[in-house]
């Protein structure tokens, strides 16, 4: 294979963002909360991956997700207000991309929404998130988002799981045409990277987590277990990855 995927881990704490630089992944989706599916980190968190990318020496690593709130992904404009704020503080504080997405009520683009992400986000690369997979015609998105001035697009292909959209996923590749990245995420395991890269994404996108268990929470402290960044698993899938 001639061409070079990358490795993206999606990270929500310090020990994830250097798990993920010490197993070689080309960059991190850095969140908080990826039960719900990632929200917004906070400002410390967003500095200290910035500042541990920048100790490594490896610009372009810490992309950020800005997403207000779980659930879908309509937003009135205080939400959107807050989405332009957070992607003004993520290029602010040093992060190399942002990770947004907005539809409007009919099931498309909520192209007010994303013309003010992008604009805000300057020079950052910018990725529309897993929004795509719930649009109405996948495909004629794929213009949309090139038409706005994004990067690339995370997308599972609209399955459950990227393996299960890997048809969708080559139909993307091939109307994008190189115009604008296609990358694979959404329940991507190792065993899933060849045929994942087989269908001809630019990158896979994984969380690469177990969850362990700590002490008891107490009353109103949530669930005593919690995810971590699985150094295993990142290794592995960077290795899965130069294997190709």
């Amino acid at each position: 294979m001639g061409r070079r995927v990358a490795v993206e881990i999606a990270v929500q704490d310090p020990a994830g963002v250097r798990t993920a630089l010490a197993a070689g992944a080309d960059r991190i989706e850095l969140c908080s909360a990826l039960g719900v599916g990632g929200l917004t980190p906070s400002a410390g968190m967003i500095a200290t991956a910035v500042a541990a990318a920048r100790a490594a020496g490896r610009p372009g690593f810490v992309h950020v997700l800005v997403r207000p709130r779980a659930g879908g992904f309509v937003y009135d404009d205080d939400e959107i207000g807050l989405t332009v704020a957070d992607v003004i503080a993520a290029r602010q504080a040093g992060a190399s991309g942002v990770v947004v997405g907005a539809l409007n009520a009919s099931g498309g683009v909520d192209r007010g929404a994303m013309e003010a992400l992008v604009a805000v986000a300057g020079p950052l690369e910018v990725t529309f998130h897993r929004a795509l997979d719930v649009v109405e015609d996948p495909l004629a998105t794929v213009e949309t988002l090139i038409d706005l001035g994004v990067t690339r697009i995370l997308t599972s292909g609209a399955a459950p799981r990227s393996i299960e959209g890997t048809e969708t996923l080559a139909a993307l590749v091939e109307r994008a045409s190189g115009r604008i990245q296609i990358m694979a995420g959404g329940g991507v395991s190792v065993a899933d990277i060849a045929r994942l890269a087989a269908a001809g994404v630019d990158a896979v996108h994984l969380s690469a987590r177990s969850t362990v268990t700590g002490p008891p929470s107490g009353p109103g402290g949530g669930d005593s277990t919690y995810d971590v960044t699985d150094a295993d698993i990142a290794e592995a899938a960077v290795a899965a990855v130069r294997a190709l």
